[in-house]
């Protein structure tokens, strides 16, 4: 049995590394369940309905019987169209204009898988493992765009292993706690003015260079779970995982125009070089509630928080001469922590089917003051629905959708606005308000032996 449940994680884990390199427009994922999307995530810390509650609450592992793998695969994809301000254009420091090209749609479709494995060892005692991306950012801009020295391409990928331990204490407390290694990759571009090397004051994508940070790191954190059975019927659940500090390395590449080819004075200043620099990624804690009202209806409903205020400022440090004329480049970001209230329903129909639907709402961390276009996220409302297929005893089909409403969201970036120390006087002013939405479908099989 041993040999076979190993063969099957070893399988499915080779699949999902296969496709960490595609993510989803984003920053802190949620999607780490098909059967927890169909209710919007409402019961995630209580609902314990199959592995993936290894992420959710570690403590629900004591619920599952046997042995258990899912595999899941969530496709995202979000819309992120830029309208300019008509009454404040883009223009550089020098007041010259920055261009009229909005660049479309940044949202760049990806994909968020997770595998989790799970093992009864006796009446007490569970184990489990999950390997899921927590955090993912994806956002690309055209080179020439009127935000282009603010940001062209956002990409940041996490992987998290996290092997888990549950224990039941009594008949109604169970107890889990899991330790997770993470792994996270940042690429980072944007283009660089580089009209003041030739005493111009206009700005264009003759004199802008090409520059791109992508630096990575390894890190550790933990999580914890608690689950209380008041009844057959009825259960709480409460979940924590704890901040993750990455220290990230890695190297800044440019790319000259054909302007600067020659040019060695530019050579000189856009050379590359290596690059560092740190990111708290937010703790995290959920309080869930499950109750079957009936035999067939159950309700769900959850309230989470998140740790945004650790994320203060990206500052990117470099290691040799610098990049243009700075030997380092800060965007501050002043996030506030978050509240994430959502509840939902699941309605067993037959035997080999049950739905799913769920509502949510999920403020953002950003105020309108700090917003830039790497994550122009606004709050979002949820709406979700799903269903589960038993096709034999042993294998289960869960598949999901949902819809994000997002408000437009304001970016207001200006020059000159707080004098020549201000980090966005070589970034230009842009004004604005992204078009937002997100839509996920998600499909995930469960097979249980």
């Amino acid at each position: 049995m041993w040999k076979k449940s190993s063969a099957i994680l070893i399988g499915l884990t080779l699949l999902l590394a296969g496709n960490t390199t595609v993510f989803a427009s984003g920053f802190a994922l949620i999607e780490q369940s098909v059967s927890g999307l169909g209710t919007a995530f409402s019961g995630g810390a209580a609902s314990a309905e199959d592995a993936s509650t290894i992420f959710f609450n570690p403590a629900g592992l004591t619920r599952l019987e046997g042995q258990q793998v899912v595999s899941a695969l969530h496709i995202i994809v979000p819309s992120a169209k830029f309208k300019p301000s008509t009454t404040t254009p883009a223009v550089n420091a020098a007041g010259n204009s920055l261009g009229t090209n909005d660049s479309g749609d940044a949202g760049v479709t990806g994909m968020a898988p997770n595998l989790y494995y799970a093992n009864k060892l006796n009446q007490n005692l569970s184990v489990g493992l999950g390997i899921n991306a927590p955090f993912g950012l994806a956002t690309k801009y055209d080179k020439d765009w009127i935000g282009r020295y603010h940001a062209v391409e956002s990409d940041v990928l996490t992987v998290n292993i996290n092997p888990s331990i549950a224990y039941k204490v009594t008949d109604k407390l169970s107890i889990g706690a899991g330790v997770n290694a993470q792994y996270i990759e940042a690429t980072l571009s944007s283009m660089a003015d580089g009209r003041t090397l030739i005493g111009s004051p206009f700005s264009s994508s003759a004199t802008d260079v090409y520059v791109e940070n992508v630096a990575d790191d390894w890190s550790y954190g933990y999580n914890l779970g608690l689950l209380y059975e008041f009844s057959a019927a009825t259960r709480l659940g409460f979940a924590y995982r704890s901040e993750i500090k990455h220290k990230l390395e890695g190297t800044t590449t440019t790319q000259l125009p054909t302007a600067f080819a020659s040019n060695l004075t530019a050579q000189a200043l856009f050379a590359k070089q290596g690059v560092h620099g740190e990111i708290t990624l937010p703790a995290s804690a959920s309080l869930s509630l499950f109750h079957q009202l009936t035999e067939k209806l159950a309700v769900t409903a959850d309230v989470s928080w998140t740790e945004w205020s650790s994320f203060e400022e990206l500052t990117l440090n470099f290691e040799g001469a610098g990049i243009g004329t700075k030997m380092s480049s800060t965007t501050t970001e002043n996030w506030d922590d978050t509240w994430r209230y959502s509840a939902g329903a699941t309605y067993q129909a037959t035997d080999k089917l049950v739905w799913r639907m769920g509502v949510a709402f999920d403020e953002t961390p950003i105020s309108d003051e700090y917003r830039t276009p790497r994550i122009p996220g606004e709050d979002r409302l949820w709406l979700a629905f799903g269903a589960g297929f038993q096709i034999s005893e042993s294998l289960v089909l869960d598949v999901a959708y949902a819809h994000l409403y997002v408000p437009d969201s304001k970016m207001e970036k200006y020059a000159m606005d707080e004098g020549l120390t201000d980090e966005d006087i070589t970034r230009g002013t842009v004004v604005g308000e992204f078009e937002n939405q997100v839509d996920i479908i998600s499909a995930q099989l469960s097979y249980r032996f």
